[in-house]
């Protein structure tokens, strides 16, 4: 048995359905979490979805800003959740439970907003609710129910690692990569019992980009990547691992996303 979770910040599902299906008819996850759809639960697109297997879909979002779904092959029982973090109303959080090999397995799926371009919240609101959110993510726990296990994917916009951009040095000022950030992340990892899978194989200094900014003229030689999109487990999960594919070469696709899909494999 094989199980397949990918997770992909999308920057508008209606917009790119087409890089999606070709995502799901050349990969084929089990389960695909999307960010950043930027559409209203009215007008989401159920039905290329639902033609492709994709019957069982579970969404949050809001029109023209945030917004996440979970896509699934795989039958979603009902303790959905959909957290309001910092009580602001926006659309960042959606978990779901599902059932694989006799394991119930709750799905978070997370967009952790940006934060803006000044890394001081005294000048940059934005950047302050980013830090109030990762303060409120401490509180989640991998073990914190009874006979499930957890996994949470998504676009934590953090690149947490010194090898996890393109050069550690000259981005320690840089939203995504400050101390303030990263140990915060890191906090919300070992405080909650997570697992970073993407490391699990690949381990540091091997460099991991998901994400390439699109002020690059040429993104492909210049490579100045981060890697902001995350795959983590309960410890119980961690063993099922069999490799993480970052799906690079999406980036190169017509009118892409930013983000890059991460697809984990377990052999569950």
């Amino acid at each position: 048995m094989a199980l397949s979770i990918a997770t992909w910040n999308i920057n508008s599902v209606r917009l790119r359905m087409p890089l999606i299906e070709h995502l799901l008819k050349t990969w084929s996850p089990d389960i695909l979490c999307l960010q950043e759809t930027k559409c209203p639960n009215d007008l989401f697109p159920f039905s290329p979805l639902t033609a492709l297997g994709y019957e069982h879909i579970a969404i949050h979002g809001q029109k023209g800003y945030h917004g996440v779904a979970t896509l699934s092959r795989l039958p979603l029982n009902e303790l959905t959740d959909r957290r309001d973090y910092c009580g602001v109303g926006d659309a960042r959080h959606l978990s779901v439970v599902f059932e694989k090999s006799g394991k119930n397995i709750r799905l978070h799926n997370f967009y952790v907003p940006a934060g803006g371009d000044e890394p001081d919240r005294t000048i940059n609101q934005k950047f302050g609710h980013k830090l109030d959110f990762i303060d409120e993510m401490k509180l989640l726990h991998a073990e914190s129910e009874a006979g499930i296990s957890s996994i949470l994917v998504g676009d934590l916009n953090i690149a947490p690692l010194e090898h996890d951009v393109w050069s550690h040095k000259q981005l320690l000022k840089i939203v995504s990569h400050t101390p303030v950030e990263t140990e915060g992340l890191t906090t919300v990892m070992t405080g909650g019992a997570w697992v970073d899978l993407m490391r699990q194989h690949t381990p540091s200094p091997e460099k991991l980009y998901t994400w390439w900014s699109y002020r690059a003229k040429d993104w492909e030689a210049a490579d100045k990547g981060r890697r902001l999109d995350h795959v983590w487990s309960s410890a119980d999960l961690s063993p099922h691992l069999t490799r993480v594919d970052i799906v690079k070469e999406a980036r190169g696709w017509d009118r892409p996303s930013d983000h890059v899909p991460v697809i984990a494999h377990f052999d569950l």
